[in-house]
């Protein structure tokens, strides 16, 4: 048996890979405890004090949006599927600009913690604030799941543990990690944790992306030949578009819809948009974002050496019969590069890129609900700064253990349409309401409600009628079908696109329109014009709280 068949089947020392991780784990648990300080107000509970650079921001920006499924997942699309897994890449890293050149700076400048404070400027409070707190909560418990999900089946994967119980245990223990890390640090001990996640994903991939161009003379056409060659009769598909997306119009259409829900929907995701409140000024959160791209654009051109060097080094066949199948491409292409140590290296990587990801989402949730919901809709804003916090903090708890049990019950399931789901829900319902608030002056209320509640319905309702949860044809391997629902009889169907993108974005922006223009409300016309300028000068905004 080939040492790549034979990885599929024992990756390295699971021992060695707990090791690290462990490792990983303590240091950064003695980072957070000595970079957190009391986190008695909201301000430092939410938004770290308001004190972190635009680079630093920007890394963690990376860390935070650099999920597991942009290591594992999009190598392992480029390792079967060629140009059209890199495809993803494209759309994850063109969102940013959307970021940039919207919302980023204009965010910094009208809001203090959530994306309902800049909603709520100059539309009616509590409403708004119960809405855009409602898909807040949607938005990041989908990421959750999906992300917790994920770590069972790394754990069978990368540390040898096939049982059920044996990876809820590791799924309990990733949400245990990630209460800790919310608990105790907050903002400012979790921007931390993505930031030496973000430097340890940058790093691990480029040792791999070099020792990989090293083995083909830092020839990238050599290496595109063997991945080519590796893969046989079909591998000249690889470098050409439709391995994936062009068996039929349906496809193609599904990929566009993809495409629209990653490149709009980053603008949209309530963990990216709280950490433009982490920064003092916009001038640091447009920076954030231009480090971001920078660190994303080229971590997204080492996934597309990783990709072709699993498929020369490893092989298809290899990959298709691992675990994790497209997602254990890297771990076996360290496995083949160098041995146990370079695996344990990536599968701590790995691990860490959850617990960071989780923890971010963990502590915009728990603000979320404490901030829009309690405080400002159910308390009417008249519970005290470290008040909040408190409850914020009995969030975070509630929210871990719902993502535990979610994660458990979700364990071996095809969850990858959650994150899609996130991102298309985030498009649809919370970039149009931001964009319609920064940017058109007549936009009131009813505008708003309407367009989060028909993009947040819109797209439940599609999703769970599409095939992603039932009607996709049988495996001719397994005999199970690719849906949620694995048994191909069960097929209730009748919205053919994996993604709803297409169809949920352009509805929320028209009924943002219809609303708008079917409500007689111009109280938000005079509020508009403070808006507008404190968004472009800055006047009014939060400032940073001073270091001591």
């Amino acid at each position: 048996m080939s040492p790549a068949l034979l990885a599929a089947e024992d990756l390295g020392s699971p021992a060695v890979n707990i090791s690290i991780f462990a490792a990983f784990v303590v240091i950064t648990l003695v980072i957070v405890l000595r970079v957190s300080r009391r986190q008695a107000g909201a301000n430092e509970f939410y938004a770290g004090g308001r004190n972190f650079t635009g680079p630093q921001n920007g890394v963690a920006l990376a860390g935070d949006y650099l999920s597991a499924a942009s290591f594992l997942g999009i190598a392992g699309a480029v390792a079967l599927y060629g140009y059209d897994g890199f495809l993803y890449s494209i759309g994850f890293l063109v969102a940013w600009l959307v970021a940039l050149l919207l919302v980023a700076e204009l965010l910094r400048n009208t809001g203090r913690f959530t994306m309902a404070d800049v909603l709520s400027f100059r539309l009616a409070e509590r409403p708004v604030r119960t809405a855009a707190g409602l898909s807040t909560l949607i938005v990041t418990f989908f990421y959750l799941l999906a992300q917790m999900a994920g770590a069972g089946g790394l754990v069978a994967l990368l540390l040898g543990v096939d049982t059920k119980t044996g990876q809820g245990f590791v799924i309990a223990i990733v949400g245990v990690l990630m209460i800790a890390y919310v608990l105790v640090g907050g903002m400012r001990g979790t921007t931390w944790v993505q930031i030496i996640k973000a430097g340890l994903l940058i790093v691990g991939a480029a040792v791999m992306f070099v020792w990989v161009l090293a083995k083909y003379g830092f020839n990238l056409s050599e290496l595109l030949g063997a991945s080519v060659d590796r893969a046989g009769p079909t591998g000249s598909k690889l470098l050409d578009p439709g391995a994936q997306y062009g068996k039929s119009s349906l496809t193609k259409l599904d990929f566009l819809s993809l495409g629209l829900a990653l490149v709009l929907g980053t603008a949209g995701l309530p963990h990216v948009l709280m950490r433009f409140y982490t920064v003092p000024s916009a001038r640091e959160a447009r920076r954030s974002v231009v480090w971001a791209i920078w660190l994303i654009g080229i971590f997204y051109l080492f996934t597309l050496v990783l990709g072709f060097g699993a498929g020369a080094i490893v092989g298809p066949k290899a990959i298709a019969a691992a675990p994790g199948k497209a997602n254990s491409a890297a771990p076996l292409l360290a496995f083949e590069l160098g041995g146990t140590v370079l695996l344990g290296v990536i599968a701590a990587v790995a691990f860490a890129t959850i617990l960071a990801v989780v923890a971010g989402l963990t502590i915009t949730a728990s603000a979320s609900f404490a901030h829009d919901v309690y405080n400002n809709v159910i308390k009417r804003g008249q519970v005290t700064s470290e008040g909040e916090v408190r409850v914020a903090r009995v969030t975070a708890v509630v929210i871990g253990v719902i993502a535990i049990i979610g994660g458990i019950l979700a364990n071996g399931q095809n969850i990858a349409f959650l994150v899609a789901l996130a991102f298309a829900i985030a498009a649809s319902a919370n970039l149009p309401t931001i964009v319609f608030s920064l940017f058109w002056r007549r936009f009131n209320t009813r505008g708003a409600l309407f367009s989060i509640y028909g993009g947040l319905l819109s797209c439940l309702v599609l999703i769970v009628f599409s095939p992603v949860v039932s009607g996709k044809p049988a495996d001719p391997v397994t005999g199970k079908s690719a849906s949620m629902f694995t048994d191909p009889s069960v097929d209730f169907h009748w919205f053919g696109l994996d993604n709803p993108g297409i169809v949920t974005i352009p509805l929320s922006f028209l009924l943002a329109v219809i609303g708008t223009l079917s409500s007689r409300d111009r109280s938000t016309a005079a509020k508009a014009a403070e808006m507008e300028v404190r968004s472009l000068t800055g006047a009014g905004a939060e400032k940073a709280t001073v270091e001591h």
